[in-house]
């Protein structure tokens, strides 16, 4: 299995810079095996049956792109050096670690101001990232990170514009609750409260789970043969209460749909035995054609990066040749891409679904 067989060509005007107002106007393009038609994510309440149930990542983003200034003393005088930090995981010491751009201009012991009373000094460098000990702590780390961060938008919308005060906003889910992402579950952006009022009305039944989102996600892969790509680990937890509602989804015949690729990851090592339980750990569950689906009936999930470990997810579920003809179709009908782009329902032709 080769790398080189989830590339595709997308044009830039494609990928989207903002996300749809309000969030349910996004368009949804519903793939039911082969079968495709071209909806709103606000139709979720005429495509989905009563007794299905959502689930939705509850990981909440923090602001963890941070502009810093080292100022260093020598022989020659003073240097300075602008720093860019994206925080990625918190340790158990209390350090975290982080992407430092340029690395090379800090050395370990060194401090990073990002403002009269927030700086971070860098304990080491290892494989490429850097470890941080902040200043501050507990609250007052929270405070310091929300007035000197800005959200940690995906790499390639970053290329096109710096962050801004909507994006505290626009990159966040209506119902993140757990502290902890670097990066959003980008399909429920498309939600809003009037869609999941209308959706529970219908019947439509919702469970919760976490898991921190890295920015391993945004990682490109390397290796060709892509069944050697190894997975960055990320924190997550199916609670008791989601796991029995769950099962008891299952067992009286409704659909398991994850909303977003993380939370399909989670739900899915929680039930590697086949059955699903509750569940608190790191995963790296890698999932690419021939993975053996243990819960998930169907997907709501964005559109892809060529060549990403996402993509080849989507390939596992629906198969290669269909999410070829999915993404060509989302091209020639001028589909937005990416974390703020429209959204797509996927539901292998194994599962029944009235998507009229």
């Amino acid at each position: 299995m080769k790398l080189e067989d989830f590339d595709f060509h997308l044009p830039e005007a494609l990928i989207a810079t903002r996300p749809a107002r309000p969030r349910s106007a996004a368009r949804l393009l519903v793939a039911q095996g082969a079968r495709l038609s071209d909806r709103r994510v606000s139709d979720l309440v005429e495509i989905l049956h009563p007794g299905d149930r959502l689930v939705l990542n509850d990981t909440k983003v923090i602001p963890a792109r941070l502009t810093g200034m080292r100022h260093r003393q020598g022989g020659a005088g003073e240097s300075v050096a602008r720093i860019e930090v994206t925080l990625l995981q918190p340790q158990a010491d209390g350090t975290w670690s982080a992407l430092v751009k340029p690395l090379k201009k800090v050395r370990a012991g060194e401090d990073v101001i990002f403002s009269d009373a927030f700086r971070a000094e860098l304990v080491e460098k290892t494989d490429g990232q850097g470890r941080l000990r902040f200043n501050l702590a507990g609250d007052d780390f929270d405070a310091a990170l929300a007035a000197a961060g800005a959200m940690p938008l995906p790499p390639y919308i970053a290329a096109m514009r710096p962050a801004d005060a909507q994006d505290r906003e626009d990159y966040q889910t209506v119902w993140a609750r757990h502290s902890g992402a670097v990066a959003a579950p980008t399909a429920s952006l498309h939600f809003d409260e009037p869609l999941l009022a209308a959706l529970k009305a219908r019947g439509v039944a919702f469970s919760h789970v976490t898991l921190h989102v890295g920015a391993g996600t945004f990682l490109p892969v390397k290796v060709e043969d892509v069944t050697e790509h190894r997975m960055h680990a990320e924190w997550g937890e199916v609670s008791p209460q989601a796991a029995t509602e769950i099962a008891q989804t299952r067992a009286e015949g409704g659909r398991v749909i994850p909303v977003g690729t993380t939370a399909l990851r989670l739900i899915e090592t929680a039930a590697r035995d086949g059955t699903i339980r509750s569940w608190r750990g790191e995963t790296d569950i890698f999932i690419y054609p021939g993975f053996d689906f243990q819960i998930t009936d169907a997907l709501m999930t964005n559109f892809h990066l060529p060549r990403s470990t996402l993509l080849m997810l989507v390939s596992a579920l629906m198969g290669q040749a269909e999410i070829r003809a999915i993404y060509a179709h989302a091209i020639t009908k001028n589909y937005r891409f990416f974390s703020y782009g429209d959204a797509s329902l996927l539901i292998p032709d194994r599962k029944t679904v009235n998507a009229a």
